[in-house]
């Protein structure tokens, strides 16, 4: 007898009283292929989505499969990874081809993240891991579903998401969601966000600060079949371990002091949606495990309570920095890293593509003219000419203050180079301080933080403490420079012109180039990394 078999939604609600009835489903009349070899995952498959009123096939192997959904309609597929002859990866690429749109979800093995990886790239709408809950197998599958019936023009249930995978984007399109550009780098963005938005996947972003990572969550979640659900964005960098942790997950009543009524924390806020966290990187280790926890298990504990809360949210992550370096040196869970690394959109810096710059530069007009009540604002051929000969360390931020400043400055409709700051029209030089490295060799990693806290210390004095500034001269988000300064240790005296630098923590003891020296400390190891890199006369050595 064959494995290939059908079982009708209505008639399985008539079966069981406690089933839910099929017009009151989000997932009645609607086709579902299940594809498994195992005959008691087949039958839990279909026992689940019968009761939520899909019509389910069944299939035993990758060939059944594919003979099933050639001579069917389906709505949408389980599909199982590991599958004796044809398996899971191959019969999706086969699916893939004969109809792009029909969304594909691979069932896999829990913890297999390059398989996850290599399927969401091959095509794949999303995943389900064993073991895995009814509620993830539903709403994954309604997500399919809706998503199936938007790209099919049959229109959506319960939901506005405007995902589309493949043709969703067009040859030649220069704005996706809120992100500009031309070219193959940034259309292979474009796509890549496409195709991923529909899923459940977590989300990557990398890229310098200033190239656009959080537009890039937007419109993952725009093109996503919970746009109509909230887009939560935490500056994960910005507050101190305990607070960070009350504002994610909440607390109870008197969890501490200042307590006095519970509290729904951002991951409830954003229930049914999408989670963004900018900066990934500056989340404190302690904070990582229970991030970890919500990703695999979507389930956390309110800050001083014992109740288990579930919930159903999309996270997005960003960072500007080497997570991985940062898993080597210990400051980054490894286990948290994989489940954050399924989907990857890395953001080439505006250095990289110049020739995005007239766009760019057309669209901050629009922008920044209608706010300033400025209308056919153009720049001249020169001006022009003087932003593209720049390097952009800000990247796109820095380029959209350059015009806001422009624009409001202007007092015609032709703005030209007189209006653009000197940092541009300037040529930039880093000039490297020349050192040698002494036989004894020198701690890498620890000169390196040296250097940092040093230009972080005087782009402080240089701003007379006002940390917006001081992160404007540095090029970096404010929030970024507070976490580096928490983390460095730098104290509040070093954050002013004229604060004492002989403070007793080891990074008032650094030395800062261009300012007077302090008399030489006890021999520390601060002392000796200020002793083996002198940045100010760039020279190395004890000599």
């Amino acid at each position: 007898m064959s494995a290939v078999a059908s079982k009708s939604g209505a008639d399985a609600a008539v079966a069981d009283p406690g089933a839910r009835s099929p017009q009151q489903s989000r997932l009645a009349e609607t086709a579902v292929l299940v594809v498994d070899d195992e005959e008691i995952m087949r039958d839990v498959l279909e026992s689940l989505l019968v009761r939520e009123g899909c019509s389910v096939q069944l299939a035993a192997d990758g060939a059944e499969g594919l003979a099933a959904a050639q001579a069917g309609r389906f709505d949408a597929v389980l599909l199982d990874v590991m599958m004796p002859g044809i398996n899971g990866m191959d019969a999706l690429k086969t699916l893939q081809q004969r109809d792009p749109d029909l969304p594909v979800i691979m069932v896999t093995a829990y913890g297999t993240t390059q398989t996850v990886r290599d399927a969401l790239k091959g095509g794949a709408f999303d995943f389900i891991e064993k073991p895995f809950t009814n509620e993830d197998v539903v709403q994954v599958v309604l997500n399919a579903v809706e998503h199936h019936r938007q790209v099919t023009g049959q229109g959506a249930r319960g939901g506005t998401g405007q995902g589309a995978r493949g043709g969703a984007v067009e040859a030649g399109a220069t704005r996706f969601g809120g992100l500009i550009g031309t070219g193959d780098r940034m259309h292979g963005v474009f796509e890549l966000i496409a195709r991923a938005a529909p899923s459940r996947a977590t989300i990557l972003v990398t890229g310098e600060s200033g190239t656009g990572k959080e537009l890039v969550a937007q419109a993952v979640h725009e093109h996503s079949p919970r746009s109509n659900r909230p887009f939560i964005t935490v500056n994960s960098g910005s507050l101190p371990p305990d607070l960070l942790e009350s504002n994610l997950f909440g607390h109870v009543k008197g969890a501490f002091t200042g307590a006095v009524a519970p509290k729904k924390g951002l991951f409830e806020l954003a229930s049914q949606g999408s989670i963004f966290f900018d900066e990934i990187g500056a989340v404190p280790l302690e904070t990582q495990a229970k991030l970890l926890r919500v990703i695999q298990e979507r389930e956390f504990m309110r800050l001083g309570g014992i109740d288990t809360v579930k919930v159903d949210v999309r996270i997005i992550a960003a960072t500007n920095q080497d997570l991985w370096a940062m898993v080597a040196a210990g400051q980054f869970r490894e286990d948290l890293y994989y489940r954050l690394h399924v989907i990857t959109v890395e953001l080439p810096p505006l250095r990289e593509r110049l020739s995005d710059i007239p766009l760019l530069v057309q669209h901050f007009l629009e922008r920044y003219g209608e706010e300033n009540d400025k209308g056919d604002l153009e720049l001249t051929p020169e001006a022009l000419d003087q932003l593209q000969k720049h390097h952009w360390p800000g990247n796109v931020r820095e380029l959209e203050n350059v015009i806001e400043r422009a624009v409001v400055l202007t007092t015609g409709n032709r703005i030209g180079a007189d209006l653009i700051p000197d940092t541009v029209l300037t040529p930039y030089s880093r000039a490297l301080p020349d050192f040698d490295i002494p036989p004894e060799g020198i701690p890498f990693r620890e000169v390196i933080d040296d250097m940092e806290a040093r230009l972080i210390v005087r782009a402080l004095e240089l701003a007379g403490g006002v940390q917006k500034r001081a992160a404007q001269l540095l090029r970096m988000k404010p929030t970024t420079l507070n976490e580096m300064i928490k983390r460095h240790g730098i104290p509040a005296g070093r954050t002013r012109s004229g604060g004492n630098p002989a403070s007793g923590s080891p990074a008032a003891a650094r030395a800062v180039p261009g300012a007077p020296r302090p008399a030489a400390p006890p021999a520390t190891a601060a002392s000796d990394l200020a002793r083996l890199v002198d940045v100010r006369t760039g020279r190395s050595g004890t000599g």
